[in-house]
This record gives C-alpha cells, structure tokens and sequence, in this order.
C-alpha cells in the first residue's frame, strides 16, 4: 500500500521527470521506503542522508540533481492534513539522538583513515573544493578554505569555534594562515 507521503514524493518526482524504479539514467532506485518519509521530514538532508545510507541511489546522479533543480521541486509540495499528520508523527518519532551520533560517528569515522587519505586532500578537508583558478584537489580546498576565512573577516586573535570540525582541517588553516585561535567540537 502507497501511504500518502509516497505518494507525494512519487508526485514530485513526476514534475521533474524523474520515475521511481525507472530505466532512466537520472530516475532513482529505491532500496528501502524509509526513504519517503526521510526526504518528507528532512528534505535535502535526508535525501543526502538516506543515499549515503544506500536507501536509494541513481546511474547519473549529476542527471538526476539537474532535473530536481530545474522543476523548482520545493515551490510544488501540496500541503493537505494527512501530510501535516504525516509530518507531525515522523518527527515525533524520530530516531535521532545524542546516544546514536555518537554511534554513526564512530561507525563513519572509525572506517579508518586509509579511505579518507585516498579520497580527501592533504588536509582531509571533508567538504567541497573552490575550483576557480584551482587545478587540483588539494588547491581546491585551500582556496575554499581562504575564500571561508576571508568572508568571515578574521583577523589575528579572533577566537573561531567550529562545530562538527571533522579532522580540524578548517581549524588548522585558519590558525596558521589568519593567526586566530581555535576550538573544535565533532562526534
């Protein structure tokens, strides 16, 4: 049986051309119906969170993001009580704790730091490169990285506090580069 926040995922994914279980490039496979109501009461988050976690994944995921963006997705969501329902109880019962980041931390990070040295730069910045005059991975992260700072306007002895730090890359840059103190909080 199709419960309704299905159905309106289902819905939305039509307006952008995109078929649940299709043969198309860019039309997703899902593994796991818990998806719906993650992407339901989490929106782009849980659509990150539930792939990562292999509820669902896609041949041409670049094709697939390019559709979803160009059907303005978020300015088409129906809202009717049994959504708001849905809503209201997903969140109510939802899984997430301190208990259990401290689980999926350690089963993420723990991996070992082989996996992250050969995917991540030098630093092991964990997030997206600046590619605009850079001509590798570990350019890319520096320029973002002094993009980051530069926005922020730091100047010597600011104090920054970085929460969800990851290896302290972002921390260490910043020291070094704009001589301000640093503190790190991650699981």
């Amino acid at each position: 049986m199709v419960n309704s926040v299905e159905k309106e995922i289902k819905r939305l994914l039509s307006l952008a051309n995109i078929k649940v279980n299709g043969r198309r490039p860019w039309d997703i496979q899902v593994h796991n119906n818990r998806f719906y109501n993650r992407v339901f009461t989490n929106g782009t988050m849980g659509l990150g969170e539930s792939y990562m976690d292999g509820d669902w994944d896609c041949k041409k995921l670049d094709e697939f993001f390019n559709h979803v963006f160009k059907a303005e997705l978020d300015t088409k969501i129906k809202i009717n009580p049994l959504l708001i329902f849905q809503f209201i109880k997903a969140k109510f019962f939802n899984l997430q704790s301190s208990k259990r980041a401290f689980q999926i931390g350690e089963k993420h990070y723990d991996l070992g730091n082989d996996l992250f040295i050969s995917m991540l730069d030098k630093r092991l910045v964990y997030t997206c490169g600046y590619w605009n005059n850079a001509k590798n991975l570990n350019q890319a992260q520096e320029a973002k990285l002094d993009l980051v700072c530069r926005k922020l306007k730091l100047k010597p002895g600011q104090k920054i506090l970085d929460i969800g730090c990851g290896w302290g890359s972002f921390m260490k840059f910043a020291a070094e580069k704009y001589k301000v103190k640093c503190v790190g909080v991650t699981v």
